[in-house]
């Protein structure tokens, strides 16, 4: 009875430890890093593509040799985003109810920068409307946190620099596409991610570090160089998660704020949320208050709250 006991002991260690060095053998055989970078680069083609309709109306806004027709010109073509548009112009948020029949009307009654808002909510409603296996995000989370980041964005841009609102409302609405590249990565090593959890409260930004060799950040900004994002969006997308690490940079400090303030209204893409705050030097650098902070979370909640009933 003893030997069999100890038999079947010693066959479990040895199956344990099997398991262990086939667990190990597969992991080993995961990129990481630089080489798990360039081979998501290499195969980019195989990646969500970034609607181009985005950076185009921003490019279109911010040439003065523009007008508003260029701007409808640009989507009226692509019926998908003109049937979005149209429903988010007359949407409680751009509080024109109804009265929006077609885009050449949305461009005269908004005006530039507000149709070109509106043209980037209705062009990343499918880029980032899926579910994220990897990151065990259900359809439409990822959309909603972006939508609050870039309502974020802009409210915190209008009181730190106008001239960043709109640029800042796009890096606001792309910021996380690099969970969309990473997604896969993510779900192919869960169990490992799963792991890293148990041993203490630790952000999924940290498991991105520990167990790839790089996190979303980082990826987004040099895929965003692949799509020809402008460099100040690419930038501030890089540090959004560690804006002192930017050199000043105020789109980074805004997209870092807006982000941790998505959170904190609980419109966020995982259970680590609680765990992200504001940084106090971005507070400082931005000239926010503990009540701008409030007011922000308030608005940019009502803002979501109202696309989200227009387009569910």
């Amino acid at each position: 009875m003893n030997v069999d006991q100890s038999g079947r002991a010693s066959n479990d260690r040895n199956g344990g430890q099997r398991g262990t060095r086939a667990k190990t053998s597969t992991y080993a055989k995961q990129l990481s890093g630089s080489e798990l970078k360039l081979s998501l680069l290499r195969t980019l083609r195989d990646l969500p593509p970034m609607p181009q309709i985005m950076i185009k109306a921003q490019m279109i806004m911010t040439d003065p040799r523009s007008s508003l027709k260029d701007l409808a010109s640009l989507v009226k073509h692509d019926q998908a985003i003109v049937a979005k548009a149209l429903k988010l112009a007359n949407s409680a948020y751009y509080g024109l109810g109804g009265k929006i029949s077609s885009i050449e009307h949305a461009t005269v009654l908004l005006g530039s920068v507000a149709f070109a808002q509106l043209v980037s909510i209705a062009a990343s409603s499918t880029l980032l409307g899926g579910a994220l296996r990897g990151y065990d995000a259900d359809s439409g989370v990822l959309w909603r946190h972006s939508l609050a980041v870039a309502f974020g964005s802009k409210i915190i841009a209008s009181k730190k620099d106008h001239d960043l609102e709109s640029t800042a409302f796009t890096a606001g609405i792309i910021h996380d596409a690099g969970k969309l590249i990473l997604d896969k990565a993510v779900f192919e090593r869960k169990e490992q991610f799963e792991d890293f959890f148990q041993n203490g409260q630790q952000t999924f930004l940290d498991a991105e570090r520990q167990i790839l060799g790089l996190d979303h950040a980082e990826i987004a900004s040099d895929v965003c160089k692949k799509w020809h994002i402008p460099e100040p969006i690419a930038n501030s997308i890089k540090y959004h998660h560690s804006p002192s690490a930017s050199e000043g940079d105020a789109l980074a400090y805004i997209l870092h704020t807006a982000d941790c303030i998505a959170m904190m209204s609980d419109i966020g893409t995982g259970v680590d949320d609680i765990l992200y705050r504001v940084d106090d030097k971005a507070k400082d650098f931005l000239g926010l208050h503990d009540e701008d902070i409030s007011d922000i979370m308030a608005e940019v909640f009502q803002n979501v709250s109202d696309v989200e009933r227009q387009t569910s």
